[in-house]
């Protein structure tokens, strides 16, 4: 590629004119290169390629944006528009128009040119936002190099008439959400000439880990395959609709339909001009406090749990500002994490969970073995509030009472008094106890999962509020076991399975109760030099293992 200059993104550029009052500068292209560099924000451009000359954002560095810019006229160059190379922290890159595509003509690349690339060196987690991206030979957003570090994350996202592919992943944390890819039966790109035969794949996943596909819609056109997965490549596709051959046995649907809705999803940008000046799509304005920041101030602390492949560790904290999930320091964003107010929790294992939030960290509880950082440094949970922030009472109705509690964190009796008449067995996680009048207190961590009485009736409470016992039952007796056995194995094994129905621990076959993360029907756990299982009804629909553990599932095992 030759490229005439360089400039940085807080330069000012050649051709800068006023555009009927928007507030956006327009640019000719010249063939420049624009290196944006850690923590700066490039927006409101307009370039101008009709002169048939390129151009090239650089990104070097991270906590980098690039906001409302939008390519007019066809692309006749020889390369990318928007490159990726930064090393860490977060890009985020919104509200851009690079619909109206590229030629051929330049074969430097293989297919062409192509709109967006994720460099091999590249290990910065991208949020691509609202960007409209059509008719480019070499791949709409290459960013494959994902599976080697780094993450990339499209929302409301638009891509059609791409060659080799449009959203082109793989990485374990990269994800499609509520995004449009398809190609049509008619021209493939202005400049093309129509070649059909040249029409990529929608959506192309490398071998990786997992991605998942979330409220998504795939068409393939004349193109053979709406999705392609590469070798052992896996995609889990929830919501959304596909509508061709899926190419590789890899994807697991749930909820997905075969009619899908191609239009422009709301917020993406239409045209060059309507991106350069941000009437749609943009989340942020960059000098413009978000809700929690108008509220609380900025989140200005970020708080990093470090997870071990050793064990499953749980997590809860509170803050007296406001909280958000965040990629910092290359965190996943894991929907099962839970956020309710000023209130967090949620799992971690051989992966990093990290919030960024405001005010101070009134309280934190850490059950495994994952490392705390706050704002970088090392914390001890123990210097923030109480071991066990939970209070759970029983109070006897009408004569003695026997029960039994079981928590997923630790419990213990709030009272030190242990009458003789009284029973009272403890398990770290369990609670027998035999009341005769009145009430007993229990503090605990993580979440309370069993409540039975055993005999009598009681009342209970959960921090201050009423519950019902039958809400936390035994579960159903499932007929199917799944055996996981790292007796053998040398060192540790990271797993993660799901199923069509119902899961749940089991002791079968001498196995030891894991420290798994069980989210309906999906399992994550780690099983080191031990055997652990579960029960199951219905069909185990996907299954992954890192490590050297054996596995053996046993159908109709109750029957045996």
């Amino acid at each position: 590629m030759t490229l005439a200059g360089v400039t940085t993104a807080a330069a000012t550029l050649s051709s800068v004119t006023s555009a009927g009052g928007d507030d956006y500068e327009e640019i000719t292209a010249r063939g420049q290169v624009i290196r944006i560099g850690r923590g700066e924000t490039y927006e409101n451009k307009l370039f101008d390629l009709t002169n048939g000359n390129s151009v090239l954002l650089l990104v070097e560095g991270g906590n980098s944006v690039i906001r409302n810019v939008g390519f007019r006229g066809l692309h006749r160059g020889d390369g990318f528009m928007i490159s990726i190379s930064a090393a860490s922290g977060d890009v985020l890159i919104e509200n851009v128009y690079l619909g109206d595509g590229s030629t051929k003509e330049g074969e430097s690349f293989v297919h062409g040119p192509g709109a967006v690339f994720y460099h091999r060196n590249a290990s910065c987690d991208v949020t691509f936002r609202y960007c409209n991206v059509q008719g480019w030979p070499n791949n709409g957003f290459y960013c494959s190099n994902t599976a080697s570090g780094g993450s990339v994350r499209f929302e409301h996202c638009y891509g059609k008439n791409n060659g080799v592919s449009t959203y082109r992943v793989a990485g374990g944390r990269d994800a499609i959400v509520d995004c449009v890819a398809y190609n049509d039966d008619t021209d493939y790109g202005p400049g093309w000439g129509g070649y059909v035969e040249d029409a990529g794949r929608p959506v192309w996943v490398w071998p990786g880990n997992t991605v998942r596909i979330d409220d998504s819609n795939v068409a393939s056109g004349s193109y053979p395959y709406a999705m392609v997965l590469r070798g052992n490549a896996t995609a889990r596709m929830t919501g959304g609709a596909i509508r061709g051959t899926v190419q590789g046995g890899g994807l697991n649907r749930s909820n997905v339909s075969s009619d899908p809705d191609l239009s422009v999803p709301e917020g993406v940008p239409t045209s060059p001009e309507e991106a350069a000046a941000g009437s749609k799509g943009t989340t942020a304005d960059t000098d413009a406090p978000t809700d929690a920041e108008d509220d609380d101030g900025p989140l200005e602390h970020l708080i990093l749990f470090d997870g071990d492949p050793a064990g499953v560790t749980r997590y809860e904290f509170e803050v007296s500002g406001s909280v958000e999930k965040s990629t910092d320091e290359g965190a996943s964003i894991d929907d099962e994490d839970v956020i309710d107010g000023e209130f967090v929790h949620g799992v971690v294992a051989d992966w990093k969970d990290a919030f960024r939030f405001s005010g101070d960290l009134e309280q934190l509880t850490v059950d495994g073995p994952a490392t705390v950082f706050v704002d970088g440094e090392v914390v001890d949970p123990t210097d923030y509030g109480v071991d066990r922030p939970h209070v759970l009472e029983v109070t006897s109705r009408d004569g003695p009472a026997s029960f039994e509690v079981t928590v997923d964190g630790e419990i213990e009796l709030e009272s030190d008094e242990n009458p003789a008449d009284e029973t009272t067995a403890v398990s770290g996680t369990t609670v027998q106890r035999s009341i005769t009048d009145g009430s007993e207190t229990f503090r605990f961590s993580g979440a309370l999962t069993d409540v039975t009485v055993i005999d009598g009736e009681a009342e209970i409470s959960l921090d201050g509020e009423p519950i019902d016992p039958d809400d936390y039952g035994d579960h159903e007796l499932l007929p199917h076991a799944l055996v996981i056995d790292g007796t053998d194995a040398d060192g540790p094994s990271t797993y993660s399975f799901e199923t069509s129905g119902a899961v749940v621990t089991s002791t079968y076959d001498d196995a030891s109760v894991d420290d798994a993360v069980i989210e309906d029907g999906v399992v994550r756990g780690v099983v080191d030099d031990e055997r652990t299982a579960y029960w199951f009804d219905g069909e185990i629909e996907s299954f992954r293992l890192f490590g050297r553990a054996s596995v053996d599932v046993q159908y109709n095992a109750r029957e045996q």
